[in-house]
């Protein structure tokens, strides 16, 4: 027996296998709960991105949420007003922004108008963010989440998202009553 598990460390330490800890760890997503309904994967959209400071977001479990490739775009506007985007995979997200958090950030759903047709959705996703989890709004902003359901499950297959901002409030139909 002690000659299995010298050739699992040896397969482990040169990059053969992975340690079944973290192979245990993927297994564990995608939640049933986070893909089953539009609710459950724009609730766990806000939940892998949230956390107090010295946290990393969820990169696992964010990416379970997404199709392979899934497309990220930001956008954001210069002091001129000029604007601008950029697009990333959702693995280019978490390698570009990922890591632990310097200060907390609590991103949370506060209004939603949803379209669906089919095996698509198309959902506008007002948000709030904080540094707390019940704190006050620092700013808000609206989500553009396109999502497919395979038959089984939900999948994000892209997101967009704009800041509200001076001259740009955001419309009274995707705010709260």
């Amino acid at each position: 027996m002690w000659y299995i598990r010298t050739l699992y460390m040896l397969l482990v330490l040169t990059g053969l296998l992975q340690p079944l800890s973290s192979l245990a760890a993927a297994q564990d997503y995608p939640l049933p709960t986070d893909v089953a309904t539009l609710d459950g994967i724009i609730n766990a959209y806000y939940e892998v991105v949230s956390g107090p400071a010295g946290q990393a977001a969820d990169r696992l479990r964010d990416e379970s949420l997404h199709i392979p490739d899934a497309l990220v775009a930001i956008t954001s506007v210069d002091s001129a007003g000029n604007p601008s985007v950029i697009t990333m995979t959702v693995g280019g997200y978490h390698d570009r922004f990922g890591g632990p958090r310097q200060q907390g950030f609590y991103e949370r759903e506060i209004h939603r108008v949803t379209q669906q047709f089919g095996n698509i959705a198309q959902v506008w996703s007002t948000y709030a963010i904080s540094s707390t989890a019940d704190g006050p709004e620092a700013s808000r902003g609206i989500n553009s989440i396109q999502l497919y359901f395979d038959g089984q499950r939900w999948w994000i297959t892209s997101w967009i998202y704009d800041n509200e901002r001076e001259g740009t409030p955001i419309p009274r139909r995707y705010l709260p009553d």
